[in-house]
């Protein structure tokens, strides 16, 4: 028996009278430490830890996002190992801190388990998107698919909520700005992520809540083969377009 305000109780009583546990705009249960973040911030430090040990710029020729590898070594895993590798100290600094400066807010809207799904799929985006419209000898890195995602899908949350997203838009011009002007910038990638990033969102926080779960479900698993379908088309594109050589080539 377990003690109530009156008497006692028996211990199904006391589940079946429960108030059902809250939750976020999403459907994730409710957020206090925003754990993904911040283990996400570890994993991406840590590996660039390890990537300046071994060096910068061979790790990521070894796992950047590389289309000929991909697309002709079938290393497919690229298109993620990518996402977590950086060019510089100043790359890895500036996407840490708005993962930082960002990631907890949005955690709290959408749940643990929504915001890593939402995070993923936005650094897959951004890597199709390089993947499909970038040079096929260019090797990129970075987390920036990821990051621009996380800003495409606060601003959608925002307006869900109600929220000022000022200086989520601001943030978000002035990084579209810095990518344009600055070469070596894999804007290809932003724009991925960012598209990514505000349709899942969009998919997370709209419908209503007795149609939420499958909405979601289909919804997420609608972009997962998307991509994939994307990755296929490209893939095919660049054997075709290298054909004539690996067969001079054998």
């Amino acid at each position: 028996m377990i003690e109530a305000p009156v008497g006692y109780r028996c211990p199904d009583c006391m589940k079946v009278n429960a108030p059902p546990a809250p939750t976020t705009v999403a459907g994730g249960a409710l957020v206090t430490t925003p754990r993904v973040t911040y283990a996400l911030i570890g994993i991406n430090v840590f590996l660039f830890a390890i990537q300046y040990a071994q060096g910068v710029n061979e790790v990521a020729v070894e796992f950047g996002m590389y289309p000929v590898a991909i697309a002709q070594g079938g290393e497919w895993w690229r298109l993620f190992t990518s996402a977590f590798l950086h060019g510089s100290f100043i790359h890895i600094a500036f996407n840490m801190y708005v993962l930082f400066f960002l990631g907890p807010t949005l955690e709290r809207i959408l749940g643990h388990t929504r915001f890593i799904t939402l995070y993923l799929l936005a650094a897959l985006g951004g890597s199709v998107a390089s993947y499909w419209f970038s040079d096929i000898q260019t090797v990129s890195v970075g987390a920036s698919g990821a990051i621009f995602g996380l800003m495409g899908a606060l601003i959608v949350a925002g307006r869900r909520m109600r929220y000022d997203i000022k200086q989520v838009l601001f943030l978000l011009a002035v990084n579209v700005a810095i990518g344009f002007f600055s070469p070596g910038v894999d804007w290809r990638a932003h724009f991925g992520g960012l598209v990514v990033g505000a349709a899942v969102a969009a998919v997370m926080v709209f419908p209503p809540k007795r149609i939420r779960i499958p909405v979601q479900i289909a919804g997420i698993s609608g972009f997962i083969v998307i991509l994939v379908l994307f990755t296929m088309l490209r893939t095919n594109y660049i054997n075709d377009l290298l054909a004539p050589i690996t067969q001079l080539i054998v």
